[in-house]
């Protein structure tokens, strides 16, 4: 059914379960479409228009159950089983991402990071055990790795990327500074951090015109 849904809609979907889950966490059992659009300053047409995409999950008059619709939509975004995940490069970003809470409580578990430092391979960032770079095809033989982080230099990105495409991976999430060319049958998603900060400055800069 995803191959129907907008990609304007897919990108909402995350919003709609961090949502959710607040208010699941805050005691409350219901909400309609108005209160849920307040919320994500979306307009209740338009909540009822994503969420029915992939099946009806509300009542007319009684609007959703928090709890319910949370647990579909996380099903919908594949957050009912555990992706294996393995971070390359030890540096500033990916320490950062390896130790970020949120992502083992929505089942995504580092089990390996990797970097090109020679001081860095057979420490632990935190209880995650860091490799040299020259191990990971030997890893990727031995693992199921579901997603790959890449928190590397642009420099390396498109040779690793490579790397990870020849043993097998599929997905990868990207924090290098680059877009990457990869095959079609890969999943990437470049994240560029400067990007959302450069947005926020054009609308401190136009905010007063």
């Amino acid at each position: 059914m995803a191959g129907h849904v907008s990609d304007a809609v897919i990108r909402r979907l995350p919003g709609y379960y961090r949502h959710l889950r607040e208010l699941e966490a805050a005691g409350v059992t219901s909400i309609s479409s108005q209160e849920l659009g307040e919320r994500m300053h979306l307009t209740p047409s338009q909540i009822r228009q994503d969420i029915n995409c992939f099946g009806g999950f509300g009542r007319q008059g009684y609007g959703y159950k928090v709890s319910e619709l949370k647990g579909h939509i996380g099903e919908i975004l594949g957050l009912t089983k555990e992706h294996r995940v393995i971070i390359l490069g030890a540096g500033n970003i990916g320490c950062a991402v390896a130790r970020y809470p949120t992502f083992s409580r929505e089942g995504f578990k580092t089990i390996a990071m990797f970097d090109v430092a020679e001081d860095k391979a057979g420490t632990q960032v935190d209880d995650i055990p860091v490799y040299h770079m020259d191990s990971l095809e030997a890893f990727l033989t031995e693992n199921v790795v579901d997603i790959a982080v890449l928190a590397l230099p642009k420099r390396n990105a498109q040779e690793t990327l490579q790397r990870l495409y020849d043993s097998g991976v599929r997905a990868v999430w990207n924090f290098a500074p680059t877009d990457l060319s990869h095959p079609e049958d890969m999943l990437v998603v470049n994240v560029h951090l400067s990007d959302s900060l450069q947005t926020l400055s054009y609308r401190m800069a136009h905010r007063a015109q």
